[in-house]
């Protein structure tokens, strides 16, 4: 192993962010920004200028650094991060457009995945900020109008699926409970954060607390593809390959209980483009068996539910918050075909009103009907054996936020894996992680 990439690299990043969080209180408040959201302050009077004439900005940036003290081929410490340049501009404000707004967000992901590199085998990487080209992208760029005193919102442009259907925070490192969960199971079409497709969303309050929204996303695999990414990935262009369109429907509650916020959500989804099934070929026989590729299905689909409820402390501030995410998708096309995970934070930890605790467990399905291709090619190609994947990976994690300032967390947290890739053959892994998220 190369010692110096391999540990001292990321090992000398996460001291660097600690001594820097260390310092970061102080560096604030000369710079007059220790109570404000933003570490670089308000720009001496500039940022709120600006946004009273409509103009606002979302500049980012998260480091996430993970090391095995156990399970895969070899113990490894590997850093990934993400810095995010974002704005939105208030079209009223600028130039009298009523309920009108664009936002922009461009993104650039750097550094190494734990999971592969270690070669823990996992379904759900140790380090959610990896993945989708370690480039440059395109995130969101859209124009949203309000309609009908608000109770109508429209979009339209470059958007992240995920931020609009099955919505979650992405408060822990392990991907089983971050962000939009079926972006988990059927990523090879359903875009989390930060790949964008055109899209169009529309969304109706049907109450003062609920509302029904409908969404038409392209599916385009050119999107996803790493290379695409890095050649063409900062413009708003439209390549070709596009296949069909996913189309998500959700319905929403947002009440009030005790004075307690809570999120209820439930939704389904249907990708109108084929699908290659796991098992079968053209001719219905096994996958694999013959020259004959694989059966074509019309579609894909699926379906969601996210809840999250604050049941103790003061309205969106110290207390405790319990969630419940679950994921089915459909069974001939999906090789991870379902996903859940439970799990709670407590904020306002030791008379910190910032300081938060958060505890998950959480088990991603492999699908029954891919491990039985996958025992066909073992059959078939004894000498290069794979791993069949063929139950549940189960996954936990618990963290510590610290936050000396608003616009700053620093976050140690421990994982555990058991059966990795939803396999025994794959060791049960143990993860030591660092999740640091600045808000400039």
């Amino acid at each position: 192993m190369n010692i110096t990439t391999s540990r001292t690299t990321p090992m000398a990043s996460a001291i660097v962010l600690v001594l820097a969080a260390m310092l970061a209180p102080q560096i604030a408040a000369a710079a007059g920004a220790d109570s404000s959201p933003y570490l670089l302050g308000d720009w001496d009077g500039q940022r709120t200028r600006l946004a009273e004439q409509g103009v606002t900005f979302n500049l980012g940036y998260v480091s996430e650094v993970a090391g095995n003290t156990s399970g895969g081929r070899d113990k490894k410490i590997r850093n990934s991060d993400q810095w995010l340049f974002g704005s939105e501009l208030d079209l009223d404000k600028l130039w009298g457009w009523k309920g009108g707004r664009f936002h922009v967000d461009i993104t650039n992901r750097n550094g190494h995945n734990l999971s592969s590199d270690a070669g823990l085998g996992t379904f759900q990487q140790v380090q959610e900020v990896y993945g989708r080209g370690q480039t440059w992208r395109l995130t969101n760029f859209y124009l949203q109008q309000s309609l009908l005193d608000g109770r109508l919102g429209l979009k339209f442009g470059r958007m992240t699926i995920g931020s609009d259907f099955a919505g979650f925070s992405c408060d822990f490192q392990n991907l089983t409970f971050c962000g939009s969960q079926p972006g988990n199971i059927v990523g090879s079409y359903w875009g989390n954060w930060p790949v964008s497709v055109w899209a169009g969303v529309a969304r109706l309050n049907t109450s003062a607390h609920t509302y029904l929204q409908a969404g038409v996303y392209q599916v385009n695999p050119a999107y996803f593809d790493d290379g695409h990414a890095v050649h063409q990935g900062l413009y708003p262009n439209n390549p070709r390959g596009t296949t069909g369109a996913l189309v998500p429907v959700e319905f929403g509650w947002l009440p009030s209980v005790k004075g307690l916020p809570g999120s209820y959500k439930a939704g389904v989804w249907y990708k109108t483009a084929d699908s290659a099934d796991l098992m079968l070929d053209q001719d219905r026989r096994p996958l694999g068996t013959t020259e004959v590729g694989a059966l074509q299905r019309s579609g894909a689909y699926g379906g969601y539910i996210n809840f999250q409820q604050q049941v103790t402390g003061t309205a969106g501030g110290k207390g405790v918050t319990v969630f419940l995410n679950a994921s089915q998708a459909d069974r001939f096309t999906a090789a991870t075909d379902s996903q859940v995970a439970l799990g709670m934070e407590v904020k306002g930890v030791a008379d910190r009103p910032r300081d938060m605790v958060g505890l998950a467990v959480g088990a991603t399905h492999g699908n029954g009907r891919y491990a039985n291709y996958q025992r066909t090619h073992n059959r078939l190609n004894p000498n290069a054996q794979v791993v069949v994947n063929d139950g549940y990976e189960v996954a936990a994690e618990v963290f510590y936020s610290w936050s000396p300032l608003a616009s700053l967390s620093v976050r140690p947290n421990l994982q555990f894996v058991k059966h990795p890739g939803g396999s025994a053959q794959n060791a049960d892994a143990v993860v030591l992680g660092l999740k640091t998220v600045v808000a400039f």
